[in-house]
């Protein structure tokens, strides 16, 4: 068994890449509704903000702030991911155990994590511009200016991959 140690920051700011088991699977888009009762529903009980979400058919990426005090981001994705299976009412593992996450060191690192998740359904092949993908936090955040609606509209800005995002 692997010896697996994650980041604990009280709080702090994090990137979060969750997935299916089945990587084929549509389940979270199809069940859109699902999922974000879910996460409203932990939110309420335990509070977080949503700096950016993105749910892809079989995947998602997003980045949390914690409260102050509270480091606890295990506790909520496991509300969050028992209460979207147990709305499904379906047998057998739909998620995978494990996910990965990325505490947020300082602005840069913030920034390239916030364009890597808007960017995502653009990578995956889904859309051809941001802005065509509706199950995203990017409409909510050109609404408040972060980002122009036509961000990311080029093929340079597309094609740039996890390298140029993430310092490799």
């Amino acid at each position: 068994m692997s010896n697996y140690r994650r980041a604990f920051h009280n709080g702090g700011t994090f990137f979060f890449t969750v997935n299916l088991h089945d990587r084929h699977s549509d389940l979270l888009t199809r069940h859109i509704h699902a999922l974000r009762a879910a996460i409203r529903q932990v939110k309420t009980r335990h509070p977080f903000d949503i700096n950016a979400w993105v749910v892809l058919p079989e995947h998602m990426h997003c980045i949390w702030t914690l409260p102050a005090g509270e480091n606890d981001f295990p506790g909520r994705w496991r509300a969050i991911k028992k209460s979207f299976t147990k709305s499904l009412a379906c047998n057998g593992q739909v998620w995978q155990k494990r996910y990965w996450e990325h505490c947020i060191r300082d602005e840069k690192d913030y920034r390239a994590h916030m364009d890597y998740i808007y960017i995502n359904p653009v990578k995956h092949g889904l859309v051809t511009r941001v802005r065509d993908w509706p199950f995203s936090t990017f409409h909510r955040d050109v609404q408040r200016g972060l980002y122009p609606g036509d961000w990311a509209g080029t093929d340079e800005i597309v094609n740039a991959g996890e390298r140029k995002y993430f310092g490799g």
